[in-house]
């Protein structure tokens, strides 16, 4: 007789740079949401697909929940919320080395009346003192209605076999959604439009506030050799921005097409030809049709 097999969706919810998205990617074995050190790095849900023989659980992660300040940041914020209803458990990510905050207080009080069950997961258990740790974890089980409250490192890998089996103790007998090679549901014009959009954030830190956003124009591969060619274009949102993104004689840009076309080539498995363009396009996270241009749907 087969067992039976279980599945169901778990939303990642936490504060911005707790360390959800780097969660997502090591649950799941492969990138499918891009990390930077920079906060609300994550702007769509994304989907993460863990399959084990006998159970597969999907994870949504979400971004970071803040205060909006222009369209883009209250579409995030709708995403982070919704993705709260119809899934099987609930994982609350914190940062043991920045401690429960004020906006992981307020996140707290909204988690309480969800109708899922709920694990708060103490991340980044490597940079914190044991002391930091166990404060965190006084505080997330004084809460009251927690089902669990694990020590976790995304990064190093501690603590996830114990997170993975609490969260299929919440799986219910169901299908296996997806295939047993896919990871995540995000087109490839997405997940290559991320991954320059995670370079770029990475190599120009602080010079370029967070209104980035890239589109990919047209992706085709070469019929006389095994070559995809990708053209794209980094948006910015003010003239002074275009040439820090450029760089002098080009060379930021030509450093952020370099590293991201290693990503993109590691993500499609094959040999790619990026070519990059940067251009001014005022306010756009205050521009519906431009975000929707960026793939994202408020």
């Amino acid at each position: 007789m087969n067992e039976v097999y279980r599945s169901g969706f778990v939303s990642i919810i936490g504060s911005p740079n707790v360390g959800k998205s780097t969660l997502l990617n090591r649950m799941v074995g492969q990138k499918v949401s891009i990390v930077s050190e920079r906060a609300q790095t994550t702007r769509n849900r994304v989907m993460g697909v863990l399959t084990r023989p006998g159970y597969q659980v999907v994870f949504l992660d979400t971004p970071g929940v803040t205060a909006p300040k222009n369209r883009l940041g209250e579409y995030m914020l709708k995403v982070a919320y919704d993705a709260l209803f119809e899934v099987e458990a609930v994982l609350f990510v914190v940062d043991a080395e920045r401690g429960i905050g004020p906006k992981d207080e307020a996140l707290m009080e909204r988690l309480k009346n969800a109708r899922a069950p709920v694990v708060a997961a103490i991340n980044k258990i490597d940079r914190a003192s044991l002391a930091d740790v166990e404060t965190a974890g006084e505080k997330l089980r004084a809460a009251g209605f927690f089902a669990d409250v694990l020590n976790i490192s995304a990064v190093e890998g501690r603590g996830l076999e114990a997170l993975e089996q609490r969260l299929f103790s919440f799986l219910e007998q169901g299908p296996q959604y997806f295939p047993d090679d896919m990871v995540t549901d995000q087109p490839e014009r997405i997940l290559v439009s991320e991954l320059i959009r995670e370079r770029a954030l990475r190599l120009l830190k602080e010079e370029v506030p967070h209104g980035l956003g890239v589109s990919v124009d047209k992706m085709a591969k070469r019929e006389d050799m095994a070559l995809m060619d990708i053209w794209a274009t980094i948006y910015c949102e003010r003239e002074g921005h275009k040439g820090i993104i450029i760089g002098k004689g080009g060379s930021m840009l030509k450093r952020i097409g370099s590293e991201a076309r290693k990503e993109v080539e590691l993500m499609l498995g094959e040999q790619v030809n990026l070519q990059l363009w940067v251009k001014v396009r005022e306010d756009w996270r205050n521009s519906v049709s431009a975000m929707r241009e960026f793939g994202y749907e408020p």
